[in-house]
């Protein structure tokens, strides 16, 4: 039954009308996969002498135990943003005579055959028969690598009924949220240091087999967790819980003071929260707020030329939405852009919405971002002139250049690897949003001083925002003026 399962599917993908283009990116991405574990692979070979460059004097067996429980938070993020649910599969499988059972073994056990699965395994085993064997022989070696493999792959496990039980809800944005500020934040701000709490663990595997024992027990836990979980729920419609689907479609009563602009951005807000691409791009965006702390406390980048960094990291973070949503201005309206199209002012209005919105988030941004104020009060002052220079000259500057030749893409799909909606206008753009708030801050930050720098910027932003309905124009005549040939491309095929 496995067989024709696996048969079944096969011939699912054969037959698809975009089978030579899945095909292609198929090997694009084993491609990159491959090149990336090729990474992975000869950093655990030098790992030793990378732990010794780092630690210098220490021994690098009580340094990586001490950091592994930083390694496996960061597995738990990028499994949180790139883990396929293999539920997806259920609508061409659950009308067969098979065994929900059987369906779901096959499509837990396929999800499992994953490069994200032999990450821990090719990034330690090296270490562990290099370092790890010599003091404490083959056997430590083997129960050491066992108990990383089996808390990687309990993360799998987890994630996979983790998102499917908490993805769409806001409490899993919150614990992935405490999560990262207990594990990370914890330790940076010197509350207490998670990595020595928990390297006894990872000590003690290196003599006994106990721990590997008990994440093997964990690891079978947690793939029954999720197959539970995912039998129980093996119809479509009771994988949406009533208290999800309130959360999703609250409204922001803000927007309703702007008209039918206002009614259109409440709508693009739920489109957001509804679908996987736009509510990971929330969540990274959610994310990078932390992008300060690399840079504010970092001595390096106090004094000199280097200081000039901080102005790209307040644009970046008061304006991190508005970049990564507002480059596929228009792609998320490709399914149905028709619709506004036969509106009276539908198109007009849909602009203006999307800008309403974009300014709102990253308002809302610049409000997050104030707490930086604790590494002093230049910071906050940045983050005003940055996020001043965004909503008067960065948003119609973006939404410029996300307008040229726009492409459809499936809403559905994650955001980790997909490139349906991205042109050369995306991978373009980078370079004026890196440019344009350097050209007003430098020749005052160098004639004058840094803070003369941040008036300027600070100042054009306001002239932007004064004379924002006529530069917004812009933009809207310019989707009226090519909303057939727009409409045309959305109508592609994916």
């Amino acid at each position: 039954m496995l067989f024709e399962l696996i048969r079944l599917e096969f011939l699912k993908s054969f037959r698809s009308t975009s089978f030579a283009k899945s095909v292609m990116v198929a090997i694009f991405l084993g491609f990159l996969a491959i090149m990336l574990l090729g990474y992975l692979l000869i950093t655990g070979i030098f790992l030793n002498r990378i732990l010794q460059a780092l630690a210098e004097g220490q021994d690098s067996i009580v340094v990586l135990n001490s950091g592994l429980i930083f390694f496996f938070l960061v597995e738990f993020m990028y499994r949180y943003f790139l883990q396929k649910l293999p539920v997806i599969e259920l609508e061409s499988l659950l009308h067969l005579p098979i065994s929900k059972r059987k369906i779901m073994h096959m499509l837990l056990g396929r999800s499992f055959f994953s490069p994200l699965s032999i990450i821990a395994l090719i990034l330690f085993t090296p270490f562990a028969f290099t370092e790890i064997s010599i003091q404490y022989g083959v056997a430590g070696a083997v129960s050491w690598l066992g108990t990383l493999l089996f808390i990687s792959w309990t993360l799998h496990w987890f994630m996979l009924w983790f998102k499917q039980r908490f993805e769409d809800s806001l409490i899993g944005v919150v614990i992935v949220f405490v999560i990262l500020l207990l594990g990370g934040g914890s330790t940076y701000m010197g509350w207490f240091n998670l990595g020595e709490l928990v390297a006894p663990f990872f000590t003690l595997a290196m003599s006994s087999f106990v721990p590997m024992a008990i994440m093997l027990v964990l690891c079978f836990v947690g793939y029954y967790m999720a197959f539970s979980y995912y039998l129980n729920n093996a119809y479509l419609e009771d994988l949406a819980k009533e208290e999800e689907a309130r959360f999703v479609n609250q409204s922001v009563g803000f927007f309703a003071r702007f008209g039918m602009a206002g009614e259109l951005a409440n709508l693009e807000w739920k489109l957001i929260i509804r679908h996987k691409k736009s509510r990971t791009f929330l969540m990274l965006s959610a994310f990078f707020l932390l992008y300060g702390t690399i840079f504010y406390d970092n001595p390096a980048y106090q004094d000199g030329p280097m200081r000039n960094i901080f102005i790209f990291v307040g644009i970046f973070i008061t304006g991190i939405f508005m970049i990564q949503y507002g480059q596929l201005f228009l792609s998320w309206n490709s399914g149905y852009f028709d619709f506004f199209l036969s509106r009276r002012d539908g198109v007009k209005n849909l602009v203006r919405g999307k800008y309403l919105l974009l300014l709102s988030i990253s308002l809302l941004c610049f409000l997050l971002s104030i707490p930086y104020v604790y590494f002093g009060w230049s910071f906050l002052l940045i983050h005003l002139a940055t996020f001043l220079f965004n909503a008067g000259v960065m948003i119609h500057l973006i939404i410029y250049l996300a307008l040229w030749k726009p492409k459809p893409m499936d809403l559905n799909k994650g955001a980790m690897f997909n490139y349906e909606g991205v042109g050369a206008a995306q991978f373009l753009m980078i370079i004026p949003m890196m440019v344009a708030p350097y050209v007003i801050y430098l020749p005052f930050a160098m004639f004058f001083n840094f803070y003369a720098g941040l008036a300027a910027l600070g100042t054009v932003g306001i002239v932007g925002i004064i004379f924002f309905n006529k530069l917004s124009s812009i933009n809207i005549n310019r989707v009226l003026k090519n909303r057939y040939e727009i409409s045309s491309s959305f109508r592609q095929e994916l």
